[in-house]
């Protein structure tokens, strides 16, 4: 499928249309100008009709912010999304992320200290399940729990 296919699917399930496959083209057309809405603020609306499986890692990313974006959540659930992408691309999803949360409330789990002083109003972090800190990237980069539990403690002996 195209991009704008993609886009247009989780479109046709806020416009009721999501169980009727056999459409006319001429009904699904009217969800084209929306759907190019979604692919113009991911970046991807020059790409509008190239395939899907034919897009960089990256693009993917964008592609799935896009489709998701169209189903109009209230909430969006970003597990790891800079994972596996190269400093570029990073750079490239972490400004789509800054763009796409104007207006709407995003958790996301990170593990990239770049991406989070980046993007995040406020940070929660966890260990083994619970909570060790709260609060903006500034206060709880600087907790010593913080520091101890991901950075490590010093031996002391070895320091010795």
């Amino acid at each position: 499928m195209t991009l704008l296919d993609n886009v247009r699917v989780g479109l046709q399930r806020q416009a009721g249309l999501a169980r009727q496959f056999w459409l006319p083209t001429s009904v699904l057309n009217r969800l084209n100008d929306e759907a190019m809405g979604f692919l113009d603020l991911v970046g991807l609306s020059s790409q509008a009709h190239r395939t899907a499986a034919s897009l960089p890692y990256g693009h993917k990313r964008a592609l799935e912010l896009a489709t998701t974006l169209a189903m109009h959540p209230k909430l969006l659930l970003l597990d790891e999304p800079t994972q596996g992408l190269g400093h570029e691309d990073v750079l490239q999803v972490t400004e789509l992320i800054r763009r796409v949360a104007q207006g709407r409330t995003v958790l996301m789990v990170e593990h990239n200290m770049s991406v989070i002083s980046s993007i995040c109003d406020r940070v929660t972090v966890m260990q083994r399940g619970e909570v060790l800190a709260e609060g903006s990237y500034a206060e709880v980069s600087c907790n010593p729990e913080v520091i101890a539990a991901y950075m490590g403690e010093a031996d002391e002996e070895l320091v010795a």
